[in-house]
């Protein structure tokens, strides 16, 4: 499983010119799901994203995480994160969770998200989303949980 990070100053997430999601200063979690992912790989990645110290403490070094912070939270699907691109000119997506593997965890990692912290927002899984943000720094950073002990 795959996050990319952004801390933003705003995002939010539009479907056919209809706001789906927004948040003020937080996260914008883009989130790519792969075909070994589990419950354990994605509360486990969850876990990362709250606690990633990517926000500044008051000497101005990134000490502080999401929770602490208590930003927004923006959880938008993206299974483009998980292409394959090592190879030609054309991404892959062998590895690539299927559509209703990819919304299952998707959504079980936005339900663990709302039952762990106040501010979560989403986008529509599977629907062309327009993405807008404001990145704060800019400040993004790729999580992932395959193969490791996160």
């Amino acid at each position: 499983m795959r996050a990319l990070l952004q801390r933003v100053s705003r995002a939010e997430v539009t479907v056919e010119n209809q706001s789906v999601g927004s948040i003020g200063a937080g996260l914008l979690v883009l989130l790519g799901v792969d075909q070994h992912d589990d419950k354990s790989s994605t509360e486990r990645l969850l876990d990362k994203v709250l606690r990633y110290r990517l926000f500044a403490d008051p000497q101005g070094k990134m000490n502080l995480s999401l929770t602490e912070t208590q930003g927004g939270l923006l959880v938008v699907s993206q299974f483009t994160l998980s292409a394959d691109t090592r190879k030609g000119l054309r991404p892959g997506f062998s590895t690539a969770a299927s559509p209703e593997k990819g919304q299952h965890y998707y959504q079980y990692f936005v339900e663990q998200a709302r039952a762990r912290h106040h501010q979560v927002a989403t986008g529509q899984f599977g629907a062309n989303m327009q993405v807008s943000l404001v990145n704060d720094g800019p400040v993004t950073f790729l999580l992932e949980t395959q193969g490791d002990a996160a």
